[in-house]
């Protein structure tokens, strides 16, 4: 009886500490971190935060993107592009967040954005730049023909900034065909890269 009751309460605790472990593990780093270092610093508030991006503008704000890509909820996945050379590369950010529907279901108990949106996130970006082109009709949809070389880095969680670049290595405006390549990015640390698509 004690023994099945134990049983019981230890896979409890486990099934309830799982998900939270990650958060655990972060605070436990950051703790210790904190502990190495001589002199304790004050904690930074929201403005100062915030001000971090304060030199990162919007070039193409949802709206801009709207009237550019047809995608829409809940399949548009580049929320504003902060850099842009025309004809040639831009740099988007998605917000990655819980209440998308895709995590309920990848994974219930771990949400991780999948792959392959990950990559259509980058495919649209360079949608962005392609439908502005020489050639291009207003209101074409583009369509993936292949993706080579695709390398996923860390997971991209809800929480999570993705900071995307693509650069566009060929245009065909004849057949309206692009090739380029992209990488995405949390934190500064790369996240997916892929050669071509």
């Amino acid at each position: 009886m004690k023994l099945a009751l134990l049983t019981i309460l230890a896979s409890t605790a486990t099934a309830f500490l799982a998900p939270t472990t990650p958060v655990i593990q972060r605070i436990s780093t950051q703790i210790n971190a904190e502990d190495d270092d001589e002199t304790p610093s004050e904690p930074r508030t929201a403005e100062e935060i915030s001000s971090l991006t304060s030199s990162v503008k919007t070039v193409f704000s949802l709206e801009d993107i709207n009237g550019i890509l047809p995608h829409r909820y809940p399949f548009l996945l580049v929320d504003k592009v902060v850099e842009y050379e025309m004809g040639k590369k831009a740099v988007g950010v998605k917000c990655v967040t819980l209440n998308e529907p895709h995590f309920t279901g990848h994974f219930p108990d771990r949400p991780i954005m999948p792959g392959v949106l990950q990559v259509e996130a980058l495919a649209q970006l360079a949608g962005i730049v392609c439908l502005q082109m020489e050639g291009a009709e207003p209101g074409a949809v583009f369509f993936f023909a292949g993706v080579d070389g695709v390398k996923w880095k860390k997971p991209v969680v809800p929480g999570d900034t993705l900071v995307m670049e693509v650069e566009i290595k060929k245009w065909n405006k004849r057949f309206g065909i692009a090739t380029a390549v992209g990488r995405a990015y949390v934190d500064g640390e790369m996240a997916v890269e892929l050669d071509e698509m």
